[in-house]
């Protein structure tokens, strides 16, 4: 589990077709504090580590399947030595839940569709896969790219989120661009409570 606040910005080091993809991803975290087979949200993506080292500087792989691959981001923007890349470590017993109970497994991937500035800020608008339109609501809870968000505004099937200087420094929300392929992972609480509207 994750809570959708990122806390590294990694980036791919090299990526090589095996069976499945292979990354390796540069990052600040430290690998003696890893295991192998830890869980780590790459762009909100939950991949586990395989592979561990710090020549030239610390990194892990990731192994990504080709499910995987279909139904995230992946599939229309392939990762390239280079890319950056929102990292986030599992949640542990104890650590601050300051954003929202993330799985990282991603729902389906959303475009942007509109950007402007609203102040410092900067508004963000989507279009999410019709099937889970339905889960987003005004002032609920979605995890993009790995960052937890709070919509602003639905109308159909696109919605609005607010993003502060903060959150574009240390994320890679600053290079996002129109156009972009974004991962979904609605909020969990949706998905139950959308599940139980099924049973009244």
């Amino acid at each position: 589990m994750f809570t959708g606040i990122v806390t590294d910005v990694g980036h791919v080091l090299q990526v090589d077709q095996r069976g499945d993809l292979r990354a390796r991803i540069a990052t600040a975290y430290d690998p003696d504090g890893i295991d192998i087979g830890a869980s780590i949200a790459c762009e909100g993506v939950c991949l586990t580590v395989v592979a561990l080292g710090r020549d030239p500087q610390p990194w892990f792989d990731v192994d990504i399947s080709a499910e995987t691959v279909n139904a995230t981001s992946l599939g229309r923007h392939r990762w390239t030595p280079g890319k950056r890349l929102n990292l986030e470590r599992a949640l542990k017993v104890g650590d601050e839940l300051g954003g929202h109970i993330v799985s990282g497994h991603v729902d389906g991937v959303a475009e942007v569709i509109a950007m402007h500035d609203e102040g410092d800020s900067t508004r963000f608008t989507f279009r999410a896969p019709e099937a889970f339109a339905k889960f987003i609501a005004p002032k609920g809870s979605v995890a993009l790219n790995g960052t937890s968000l709070t919509v602003n505004a639905v109308d159909g099937r696109d919605f609005g989120v607010n993003i502060i200087p903060h959150t574009k420094a240390v994320t890679t929300w600053n290079e996002t661009r129109v156009g972009d392929a974004i991962n979904l992972e609605v909020d969990t609480m949706a998905r139950y409570v959308a599940r139980l509207r099924e049973y009244d």
